[in-house]
């Protein structure tokens, strides 16, 4: 998976082979297709991982107040991101861009939207029932906020202009949550907290992490294939020619 995420950051999705996973590993890409019988099915469980380090992520900001968790996830979602974060962002949506024709990547992604949306909606009902923000609907209020930061993403990423970030933050507090908040509350200029990272693919000191999704340490040697990679091997090779391999 750190593998997967190293490849994707370098290559980007449309250079995104298995070869180039496994090279950034100590193990064969016929020991890769031992697990994974093609390209799509190794990226779908990555997807996968990501939900699952969000998950735990969003459960250590459980105790804070509602509104802090809310600056949090705005200011996380519209940060400027560095070069590896905008590289890998780059690379995701190159991703994205294949749900329309891909039902698998599609599945994926909307799972991931419900468990943002419920994120948001959640800070926002707690919010209510802590008399920070007024009565509202938290489902049309969640999926108009992450439209809107989806599309300032889209656009910074694309466009490589970072006052789109800057506006929707300002105008987000200012027009919409400004309906939302309580009369005598204001939105933080700055959250209290940062949204946790996902330190399983990057370590405190900068290096990435070599560990398999289960938590073992990669420590298979190339040479050492077993014979189930070695059946493998031929399906793996006659499947070079295929770009989703």
């Amino acid at each position: 998976m750190v593998a997967t995420y190293e490849a994707l950051c370098e290559e980007g999705y449309s250079d995104l082979t298995a070869q180039s996973i496994a090279d950034r590993t100590d193990r064969s890409k016929s020991a890769l297709f031992y697990h994974y019988d093609s390209r799509e099915a190794l990226v779908a469980d990555f997807i996968e991982y990501l939900i699952e380090g969000f998950d735990a992520r969003v459960e250590r900001t459980r105790e804070q107040p509602p509104l802090e968790r809310l600056a949090a996830f705005v200011d996380w979602f519209l940060a400027d991101p560095d070069d590896d974060e905008l590289a890998f962002h780059t690379a995701f949506l190159e991703l994205r861009a294949q749900a329309p024709y891909n039902d698998v990547y599609r599945e994926k992604l909307r799972e991931s939207d419900d468990i943002l949306r419920t994120v948001v909606e959640d800070i926002l009902r707690d919010g209510i029932d802590a008399g920070v923000f007024r009565a509202h609907d938290p489902e049309s209020v969640s999926a108009l906020l992450l439209a809107s930061f989806d599309g300032a993403r889209i656009r910074q990423f694309t466009l490589g202009r970072d006052e789109y970030l800057e506006t929707v933050r300002a105008e987000t507090v200012d027009r919409v949550l400004a309906d939302v908040l309580a009369a005598d509350v204001e939105f933080p200029d700055e959250a209290s907290f940062e949204f946790p990272r996902d330190d399983r693919l990057v370590d405190d000191d900068g290096t990435t992490d070599t560990a398999d999704s289960d938590g073992t340490t990669n420590a298979a040697d190339d040479d050492e294939t077993t014979d189930a990679e070695s059946d493998t091997e031929n399906t793996a090779s006659n499947a070079e020619g295929d770009p989703t391999e």
